[in-house]
This record gives C-alpha cells, structure tokens and sequence, in this order.
C-alpha cells in the first residue's frame, strides 16, 4: 500500500534542535527520524525505523551467511551472571543498576557475553556441538557521562552483538575471521569506509581485539596507520622500543641549581643558560604523579617518568592501568608525601633510596618504554630548585615497570618495521574480540571433547553499532538542504509530491504512487491537499530520499519532474518515461 503523507506520523522542523552540533544530530531530530527523550536517549518514528531496519536486514543477511543462528536476550539481566565475571564491578558507573521490589540487584545490559555463555552452557556438552555461532541486535544500556553527537554517543542504543563457541583455538582462529569477513561485507554494502585497526579490549578481556574504524574528523577515536600497512587504535599502539646504551664509561649524575624551573619549558631555557650542550625538552624525563583507585577502594599514587616532550594520554592512562580509574594527584597528596618535591621530582636522588631497591620517593615507579637502559636525562633531583643532569637508565635507578602513557605522534616509528605512523580521527563501528576462555571459565562452560574429557569452550565476540551506523550514513550523506540517504538504506524507494493545486494533479500523482508501488517500490505520497508546493519541497529534500517524483503544472498533458537528490539533477519528461526509469 501506498503510504500517504497526510496520514504519516510526521511533523519536520524548520530550526535546528537546541544543543545539537552535528548534522546527522541536527538532520535526523529536523527530519523526523528520531526524537529526544532526555539525554543520550531518543525515540524512533517511523522514518528512523524503516532505515534502521534496512541496516539490520543487511547485517542478519550477512550474518547467516557467515553461519550464525539469531537469538534475543531481555536488556534487564540480573547480577549474578556479572558479579561472577568481575564486570559488574569492572564497569564501575557505567552500568545502570537498579533493584527489584524484593530487593534484587539487576542491570540493564552493556552487553550480553554471559548471557550468551549461560545459554550455551545450559543447552550444550559435547564438542560435537560445536562450532556454533549465535547473535542478536538488541539495545544496550551505558550511563555515558557526556552523551554527545546524537546517536554517535547515547545512553541507550541498538547493536549487534555474536559470540562464537569453539572446542579449540583453531577452531576461535576460522570463527573469528569468518566474523571479521562478514564485517568487511556489511560496511562494503552500506558504502562506509573503514579502517581495522589493532585495539584494546577493555572490559571484555581476551586477546586479540580489532576495531572497524570509520575515518571522520568527528570521530571519538584517534588511530594511527603507517604506509606500511600497520594500524591501531592509540590505546593499543605500542612503543617502538630503543636499544640499550652501555654506560660503563658515563660520567656521574650531578645536581644543579635551577631555580624557579617547575615545568619543562622552564627546566629546558635554564639548561641551555647553564649546561655546556645544547638541551631540549627530549632530553629531560618528566615524572607525573598519578593517582589510582582500584576496584576495592584503595588509592595508590605511582609516580610515571616520561619524555619531557611527550604529554600524558589520558586514554592510553586509563587501559594502562584498567581497571583502576586514573586521576590526577592532588595538593594532600603531596602533603601526605614530603619526598614528592613538587616541580623537581626525579627517579634519582644523591641521599635517595638503595638502587634497586625502592624509589627515590618511596612510591612505585614506572617508566615509559623509551626510557631505556643506559639513556641520560635531565630530571628532577628530588630536592627543591634543583635537578640533576646525566642521571642514566639502569646505573642511577631501576624502575619498576614498562608503562604506555604518553602521546602518540605523527611521525612516531610503527612498532612492526613498516614505517612513520600518521594520526587520524575516526568513530568505531565494529569491534572483533578474541574471548578465550575468560568468560567460559568464570561461568563454567566446558564440553566432552573426543576423548570424553571436559575441556573449556573457547569464545568470540562480535559487535556492529547499528545506531551508530546509521548516524554515521546521515553524518555522511546530507547538504544544505536536508539528508540524501544511500538508495540502500533509504525509508522509502521513491518521494511522490503533488505539487499543483489542481485536482488533476492529485490524480495523477495517485495513480502514478499506485503504478510504481505495484512495480515493486515503496512509495512516499505527498497528497497533503492545503500545503503549498514550497513546503513540500522543502520536506522532500529534508527527509532524504534520494528520488523525487514532482507532478506539477504539467501534469494535464503528462509532463513531470524528476529529482535525482544525489547528483542534483532535475529532468522534465514524459510521466511514462519516468515511472519506466524509475522501476527499471
């Protein structure tokens, strides 16, 4: 049946929503695809739906030809499940909990691997069960602290999440990229470009991870790619690491004053002034105190010397040290430690602690990867208005750890040989984990394998942000004027307006929708009988599909107008001729 646009759940606005800053944000609330609820929370009209589900009608046609089987999970699960994984501690306030009237703890879920791994476990115990590969497209829950950019980033939102269930890890190895083929199908046919990236896997565990990142420069995600085919996400980039330096000949490590020097553009002017080489700021070793609240409630502070070039990532921090949550340290802590100098903070120190032994501090001391043994610093000598020159990796102190902090450059060494990196910003839209045996363990999902001994199911995990997708097609299909979906993805196949104020244009118009809808398309009808042509255009280009079918003044000697939105173009022609063009 035609659908008729004076009966259409459907009102367009002509001013962009207060608070939204992007155009697919702007486009989809004006357009009347989706409507806020509160923040980070929309509903969907009917426009959104029909486009959202032609993205999932991708994703299942592309999942079943990978072999997996479609199931459906309740978003409301309870604790147990999480508790024993640790993630319902991990997540920390991320998750929304909530309780039943008995008193009940229950979460509305960010995801669903136990779930998964329950169900199996209950249905399931032999390894000739196995390969099996489940998935469903369902809504998840976080309490995003900044939810932003519409759809991109909201509390609540739709994705597809599979999971893999293998006797051995071969069997992981073919599931996995069967997942990851299927991905690169899925984004191939709703025209987005990607970028599969090494990443980190965060709460979910497990080893290898892969994001499918959308480059866009309103990405939340910076990634980094050498011409030599490497990629990752930031968090994951690993360090290029130097080769140690023999020091058996190097001078000592001598304190000097430098006076009012807290920062390292200060501590590198003053060097310069007294030292008789020339400094910069990678020469000196910059040591940040952090501070660490781990998942008991303990605080821990540790201090993290870095190149004085380079800047703390805040990211890299945060999967550095997950799952603790990283700040940064504050003025009682420095009370509550006197060997914190602040300004002048150093690993060495000429009255400080036996090498090897402890820091200078007294805190936990770590050290980014490039500070390797036998490299010399400038750094701070733990001693007010003064610092220390010369002072050497693996002669003058030990640190504790390797830790991957500090910024990621352009230009900086891919850790695999294949050349310089290059940064770029980009949003994901699909992630592919590696599970193992992580959640399979903590539930307790073992299978009799052929020898009829209980061996632990190994896991995968696969997850399409739907939603997000979606923003991301209006984000990068629309002009001035409103969107212009993909013919893919679009709600409907063609846009019918009758723009003319006689009768005879309605009728044609009509019987045009009813000719073309017999045809196989599915048909919008502006029928609307007292708004103006203007209006009418206005909405057609704001709604989006990309095929519009004007019947106007000509239509008593049946001459229309057909607008292709995609190139523009606008043709005058025969009524038969466009609706043979049209269902072609």
């Amino acid at each position: 049946m035609v659908t008729r646009l004076s009966n259409f759940f459907l009102r367009t606005l002509r001013e962009d929503p207060a608070g939204a800053e992007i155009a697919s944000h702007k486009l989809l609330i004006r357009a009347g695809y989706i409507r806020p609820q509160a923040a980070g929370i929309f509903a969907w009209l009917p426009l959104g739906l029909k486009v959202k589900a032609k993205i999932e009608a991708v994703v299942r046609e592309e999942m079943a030809d990978a072999g997996a089987q479609e199931v459906h999970f309740p978003a409301l699960m309870p604790r147990e499940a999480y508790a024993a994984t640790g993630r319902w501690d991990e997540y920390g306030d991320l998750l929304f909990r909530l309780q039943d009237r008995k008193g009940g703890d229950y979460l509305l879920a960010p995801t669903h691997e136990e779930a998964f791994t329950l169900l199996v476990k209950d249905l399931y115990s032999s390894y000739k069960d196995l390969p099996l590969t489940i998935f469903q497209i369902q809504d998840k829950y976080r309490d995003e602290a900044r939810p932003r950019a519409g759809l991109l980033r909201g509390r609540e939102f739709t994705m597809k999440d599979a999971y893999s269930f293998d006797a051995s890890d071969a069997g992981l190895d073919t599931s996995y990229m069967a997942q990851r083929d299927a991905y690169e199908r899925i984004f191939q046919r709703l025209g987005l470009e990607y970028a599969i990236v090494q990443a980190d896997a965060g709460a979910m565990g497990g080893s290898r991870s892969e994001e499918f990142l959308h480059p866009t420069p309103v990405g939340e995600d910076t990634f980094v790619r050498s011409e030599g085919g490497y990629a990752a996400n930031v968090e994951a980039f690993t360090t290029a690491v130097p080769d140690a330096v023999p020091f058996d000949d190097a001078p000592e490590a001598v304190v000097f004053d430098s006076p009012n020097t807290p920062t390292i553009e200060t501590l590198v002017a003053h060097s310069n002034a007294v030292l008789d080489r020339e400094v910069t700021a990678a020469d000196t070793l910059k040591n940040v105190v952090l501070a660490l609240t781990h998942l008991d409630g303990t605080r821990e502070l540790v201090v993290v010397g870095i190149p004085g070039d380079r800047e703390v990532d805040d990211k890299r921090a945060e999967v550095a040290f997950a799952p603790a949550e990283v700040s940064t340290a504050t003025p009682d802590d420095f009370e509550a430690n006197p060997l914190l100098v602040k300004g002048y903070i150093g690993p060495w120190s000429p009255t400080g602690a036996v090498l090897g032994e402890e820091s200078a501090t007294g805190i936990r001391y770590l050290v980014d990867p490039r500070v390797a043994d036998g490299t010399q610093w400038i750094t701070g000598a733990n001693i007010d208005q003064k610092h220390a020159h010369t002072v050497i990796a693996g002669r003058d102190f030990i640190a504790d750890g390797i830790v991957e902090i500090a910024n990621v450059r352009d230009g900086d060494p891919a850790p695999d040989g294949s050349g310089p990196v290059s940064l770029a910003r980009g949003m994901e839209i699909g992630h592919v984990f590696q599970l193992g045996r992580k959640y399979a363990e903590a539930l307790g999902l073992k299978v009799l394998d052929e020898n009829g001994k209980l061996v632990t199911v190994t896991m995968g995990s696969y997850g399409i942000g739907v939603t997000r997708i979606l923003a991301i097609i209006a984000e990068l299909n629309n002009d001035e004027r409103g969107l212009i979906w993909p013919a893919s993805v679009a709600p409907f196949d063609v846009h019918v307006v009758a723009a003319g104020r006689d009768q005879v244009a309605f009728d044609v118009a009509a019987q045009a929708s009813a000719d073309l809808e017999a045809a196989g398309l599915d048909v919008l009808y502006d029928d609307r009988p007292k708004v103006s042509p203007g209006v009418k255009f206005g909405d057609a280009e704001l709604v989006g599909i990309p095929r519009v079918l004007v019947v106007g003044r000509g239509a008593a000697d049946g001459q229309v107008e057909l607008w292709d939105r995609r190139s523009g173009e606008r043709e005058s022609l025969a009524l038969a001729d466009a609706v043979a063009r049209l269902t072609r």
